[in-house]
């Protein structure tokens, strides 16, 4: 296929590209500068600028443009940020896309977990409703966005929790620990979605051939708590866990992303990526922990064949 991928410089979309080019997948990459070969096309989501003519030369529109969530604090304009930059990007595609004469057959559209805000106690799926929050609200109109692609275009909405793997929010939580400083947060019986970068990557190259439209949640099948994932990075880096942090030194510190990011409890489970057939290469956080501090990490391999079932 040729893939047209929009975050294709970042944490997840620089594993991708190499990923999809070793499955022998064309890609080119949007940049927000002057291309500077075959491989890439400019663009400029802020001002809804891409040359739409691209859309009929492409079989699939993966996005994963937006502002750093792992980037704090979260101030007023840095909220803003985080919601404007994804609408605006999402927006821009689809508006190229519906401009096509020959639409791309699939987008993949990032999105997160967060739209199921603070549910403890509950075992959430696609199925489960919208919650409430700064994060759910965010997620609820990036999704709408989305829903702009032209409908014979198979949209698939990329449920993301926190990815594992050199970058992003355990980048962050990776050099608190390695200070010395990691420790309970609250309770730490809060539930934190996660997926191994290599199984992000994964399921994402999976759903380019998948049948699935929809939400999709991309975490992996083995939940985990807070005091779990942190515990047990603690022991891989050698390094002490003693240190309680309370909820309200936390909230005092980093306001609302306290809250979204690390206080919320989000027991989710990827039922349609299952169903579907793809099999995780890490199944519990201790195995994605293990990926994620290999001395010498790997290119993402091709995942086991998967089952022929199919879930819509």
């Amino acid at each position: 296929m040729r893939v047209l991928i929009a975050g294709a410089s970042g944490f997840i979309g620089t594993d991708l590209t190499a990923r999809l080019a070793e499955e022998g997948h064309d890609v080119l990459r949007l940049v927000r500068r002057r291309a500077q070969g075959p491989d890439e096309v400019s663009w400029s989501p802020a001002a809804g600028i891409i040359d739409f003519t691209v859309m009929d030369r492409v079989d699939a529109v993966v996005n994963l443009s937006g502002a750093s969530l792992a980037r704090l604090p979260w101030t007023k304009r840095y909220r803003e940020e985080i919601l404007d930059s994804r609408i605006a990007a999402t927006r821009t595609l689809t508006d190229a896309m519906r401009k096509a004469k020959r639409p791309p057959g699939v987008f993949l559209s990032g999105s997160a977990v967060g739209i199921y805000g603070d549910r403890p106690g509950e075992s959430l799926t696609e199925h489960s409703p919208a919650g409430t929050g700064f994060l759910a609200d965010v997620v609820a109109k990036w999704e709408a966005a989305a829903a702009l692609a032209p409908h014979e275009t198979r949209t698939v909405l990329l449920r993301t929790g926190i990815v594992v793997g050199h970058g992003g929010a355990m980048q962050r939580v990776g050099t608190l620990t390695k200070l010395g400083i990691a420790g309970r947060l609250s309770t730490g019986g809060q539930h934190w979605p996660w997926i191994a970068l290599e199984d992000e990557v994964g399921a994402i190259a999976h759903l380019l051939d998948s049948e699935l439209a929809g939400a999709v949640n991309l975490v992996g099948p083995v939940p985990a708590t807070a005091d779990r994932i942190m515990r047990a990075l603690a022991k891989r880096m050698h390094r002490p866990y003693a240190i309680p942090v309370p909820a309200p030194l936390l909230e005092l510190a980093l306001g609302k992303a306290a809250d979204d990011l690390l206080l919320s409890s989000q027991k989710v489970r990827p039922e349609r990526l299952l169903a579907d057939g793809f099999r995780f290469r890490h199944a519990t956080v201790e195995s994605a922990l293990d990926a994620m501090l290999s001395p010498a990490p790997k290119a993402a391999a091709s995942p086991p064949a998967a089952q022929p079932a199919r879930a819509r």
